[in-house]
């Protein structure tokens, strides 16, 4: 790899992030709330490095469970399964924030406030993330957060193992829907050609986490297919779905049971059932349809969103997000709204309107 390849600003941030590193005795790692391979994969290869080093190094769960989809990720069954707010930060001194565009990434639970023994070092690629740490490297022309910590790597020295390799394989080809969408270049590719001989069964390891969908799943996909509108002249397409709509379904968390005959299998919702963002990416393969969006109450008065720019990725949609208190890219983005869906899908087709002049 050429290193002009590799983001000036990733050259000047990697001494200062591993100095903070080398200094460090106990360092924190985080996914952030409903995680995708990204984030997923950019705290298990960035643990397993620091392990390399000599330093110990804690992966939490965050908000969510992490998926199944994801668990066979290497290292994922050491996740601790606690969130930012049941965790002493006395124990930690540096904590690296990776790919969380915001405090609230880190956390929904409550007002996210580190102590001043613990140093912050964020590592992302989202535009909207306006820096929080003592040093905060952005780089939003990345198309994956696992990109930048490969740089990082790269940078460092560390060298390259099947299970670095695998996580940052997996949060790349996620990011950036199997290297199709806008960011991806050259580098990204001549980095995932890096990757693949560390990788054992890279056939498998996708297909794994692809092939994992759940019938609670094909339930909620279901529901919110079935509630399409358009706005917007027909430029935005959402799918909503009421939190009565799912309960209406016999929809409940809990697992499948049999319901009133033998015959008759009623299929009950968990939380990893209810994946907005994959009815919105369904969404825009319609040409017409450049605001995709699948908004679900998930709970009575808070509403989740999830919003992808269509196939001819016209409309910026983080800035929808970020102008009602979201986040995320120009070609995805998400955001939950304290309202009944009714409200947050009036206020998301208002902001819309007045954002993108239609």
């Amino acid at each position: 790899m050429a290193t002009d390849d590799i983001s000036p600003l990733i050259k000047e941030k990697a001494p200062l992030i591993l100095a903070e590193i080398k200094k460090a005795k106990s360092i924190l790692l985080h996914c952030h709330p409903s995680p995708d391979p990204d984030s997923v994969g950019s705290a298990l290869a960035m643990k397993f490095a620091l392990e390399g080093m000599g330093k110990k190094a804690t992966v939490i769960k965050g908000d969510s469970d992490i998926p199944q989809a994801f668990m066979h990720f290497p290292g994922a069954k050491d996740i601790v399964q606690k969130n930012f707010f049941e965790i002493d930060l006395k124990e930690f001194d540096l904590f690296i924030v990776l790919d969380g565009a915001s405090l609230g990434m880190i956390s929904h639970k409550g007002e996210v406030a580190f102590p001043s023994t613990l140093t912050v070092v964020v590592i992302d690629h989202h535009f909207t993330n306006a820096g929080f740490g003592k040093i905060s490297l952005l780089e939003p022309s990345y198309p994956a957060n696992c990109q930048i910590v490969f740089d990082l790597l790269k940078e460092w020295g560390v060298t390259m193992t099947p299970e670095i390799a695998s996580n940052v394989f997996m949060g790349m080809y996620t990011d950036t829907g199997a290297f199709k969408f806008t960011g991806v270049n050259a580098h990204t590719f001549d980095v995932a050609r890096q990757l693949v001989p560390y990788i054992p069964d890279l056939p498998r390891l996708i297909s794994d986490m692809e092939n994992f969908n759940t019938p609670g799943f094909m339930v909620f996909e279901g529901i919110a297919l079935s509630n399409i509108k358009t706005f917007l002249g027909g430029k935005m397409v959402m799918a909503a779905v009421p939190n009565e709509a799912i309960l209406s379904k016999k929809c409940v968390v809990g697992d499948v049971t049999i319901a009133e005959t033998a015959d008759e299998l009623c299929i009950r919702l968990s939380a990893e059932d209810i994946r907005p963002s994959e009815v919105s990416s369904f969404l825009r393969t319609v040409p017409d349809w450049q605001i995709a969006v699948c908004a679900v109450e998930t709970s009575p008065g808070s509403t989740r969103f999830s919003f992808r720019s269509g196939s001819k990725n016209i409309y910026d949609v983080s800035k929808l997000a970020a102008s009602l208190g979201g986040g995320g890219h120009k070609f995805a983005a998400g955001l939950t709204l304290d309202m009944p869906i009714d409200q947050a899908v009036s206020a998301v087709v208002a902001k819309a309107r007045e954002l993108y002049n239609l």
